[in-house]
């Protein structure tokens, strides 16, 4: 299991939200390249970044941010946040960016992931976002009826590379992560899983780590990630990075 420093982005500035929620943002940056930057050099092994504005807007808005994140690292970076066309993600991917993220149109138009995967081989992971066991879409602002095992199930011979779950109800609250809602989602499918929200101490890091298998199905917990308790230095990425390397 590897850490993941995030990056999320709103109006061109690297911030964090609680549970989603636009309007209570904090801003960590205004130099998303250097952010990016720092945390490679840090030790990460690849950045998570979304773009917050474009998962509202259905298209991607930070794309002077994203840009300097992408010429700022040598590490692999994966996006997401409004995008919902193959264009989109071929433009993505000759920026330089090495995996994107599709959230809601994996929900709208599950087809259109599976010509992705196929258009893109090993480049396109979906991000389910879940409040209470349902996904959660457009910017986390509309939740369905559709259960979050049932949306990963939808992909389970369709060629994505990772599952990143996300339980919205612990993202930047530094509450601890869902590590058990994840867990049963990676004995549910054998698509790697990459946790997402709450990681606020090393103890949640390890709990990650004792739980990430590999399952009977062949499933796993691959990666986990992290924003608010790193910008907080509620953890030591570092550190973190080292003692996921030891768990390997």
């Amino acid at each position: 299991m590897i850490i993941i420093p995030a990056i999320d982005l709103k109006d061109g500035n690297c911030v964090r939200l609680f549970q989603g929620d636009m309007e209570q943002d904090t801003i960590y940056s205004n130099d998303p390249g250097a952010t990016a930057a720092r945390w490679q050099g840090l030790g990460a092994e690849r950045l998570h970044v979304v773009d917050l504005n474009g998962a509202f807007a259905g298209k991607q808005v930070n794309a002077a941010a994203i840009t300097a994140i992408v010429k700022a690292l040598d590490i692999p970076m994966q996006l997401g946040g409004g995008i919902r066309s193959l264009a989109t993600m071929e433009s993505c991917f000759d920026l330089g960016i090495q995996i994107c993220i599709l959230g809601t149109i994996a929900c709208r138009e599950p087809e259109l992931v599976k010509e992705a995967c196929r258009a893109f081989p090993g480049r396109i992971s979906v991000g389910i976002d879940a409040r209470d066991g349902k996904v959660a879409v457009e910017g986390w602002s509309e939740v369905t009826d559709i259960l979050a095992v049932d949306l990963a199930r939808r992909f389970e011979d369709a060629g994505v590379a990772e599952i990143i779950f996300t339980d919205i109800a612990r993202d930047g609250a530094l509450t601890g992560p869902n590590t058990s809602a994840t867990r049963k989602l990676a004995e549910t499918v054998a698509i790697p899983i990459i946790l997402s929200g709450g990681i606020s101490t090393m103890a949640d890091i390890e709990d990650a780590l004792e739980n990430a298998g590999p399952f009977a199905n062949g499933g796993s917990i691959s990666g986990a990630i992290t924003g608010k308790a790193i910008y907080d230095g509620r953890v030591d990425f570092a550190e973190a990075v080292k003692l996921t390397k030891r768990g390997r």
